[in-house]
């Protein structure tokens, strides 16, 4: 699962990082130098995320957009809460909402450039954002765009999830609901969870299909004492040109050589 690089952070008043759930975000609290502060802790049962794939200019894209309802177990009549958030590589059109009011965010790993997160497929850049104002119960909602990573002829498509923060004895289980749409010329589709870099078990999901879309379901729920990890899915593309074998580039090299020879004779019984 994933986990943010160990490195101190250099704001004066962390007491504390939490890492949780949506995508592997992480909240910061910042609080005065008192002794007696405690971190938040936070519940969500539930979290709804959908992904939509789809071709620009020849490179497969995901646009992610993710519900998350929080519920503050301990309030402290806190009115903000920082947070830093994951983006896979080459993340754009990236926005957070509260309550319908657009959120600002800023390039975490910019600014300090040892802090990223890693993940099965490599290590990821971070945005910080200033959650608020919340109340006991809120809902965040984030959109964004990036594109998918291919390895080794396969695309990977990572949803990083770090539930157990949320997880404790008042409420152990949570489950978070995948909507995936991709074109209907994906192929060879598998999920998967990853609880570390190379252990990967398979997860059902169910589909449907129309005429150019299939989209997959996915629910992957987790324990106070089980944790599945993060959510791979991957596949190829059919549009993809595959690699031509030696025989088949001589095959198609002798079929060119004979049709040109066949028009040379031919124009010249002709002429």
């Amino acid at each position: 699962m994933g986990q943010v690089k160990e490195n101190a952070l250099t704001f004066a008043l962390i007491i504390a990082i939490l890492t949780s759930a949506f995508a592997g975000a992480e909240f910061t609290s910042l609080v005065s130098a008192n002794p007696d502060c405690s971190v938040p802790t936070l519940a969500m049962p539930t979290e709804w995320v959908n992904y939509t794939i789809r071709e620009i200019n020849g490179t497969l894209w995901a646009a992610v957009d993710g519900n998350y309802p929080i519920t503050i177990l301990n309030p402290e009549n806190s009115s903000e809460l920082p947070m830093v958030y994951p983006m896979p590589p080459g993340t754009t059109d990236i926005h957070l909402y509260l309550a319908g009011k657009e959120l600002s965010w800023s390039n975490f790993t910019q600014t300090y450039p040892d802090q990223t997160h890693h993940t099965a497929i490599g290590d990821w850049w971070m945005i910080y954002s200033l959650i608020g104002p919340i109340s006991d119960s809120f809902e965040l909602k984030i959109h964004y765009m990036h594109p998918i990573q291919e390895i080794n002829g396969s695309y990977f498509l990572l949803y990083d999830l770090n539930i157990a923060p949320y997880l404790t004895k008042q409420g152990d289980n949570s489950t978070v609901y995948y909507t995936v749409s991709l074109p209907t010329n994906i192929t060879n589709l598998h999920a998967y969870t990853t609880e570390t870099d190379t252990q990967w078990n398979p997860i059902s999901y169910t589909t449907a299909k129309d005429d150019a879309i299939q989209t997959i379901f996915i629910e992957e729920c987790s324990e106070y004492s089980k944790l599945p990890g993060d959510l791979v899915v991957t596949f190829n593309n059919s549009y993809s040109i595959p690699e031509l074998s030696a025989l088949a580039v001589v095959m198609i090299i002798l079929t060119l050589s004979v049709a040109t020879l066949f028009c040379f004779k031919s124009n010249r019984l002709n002429s």
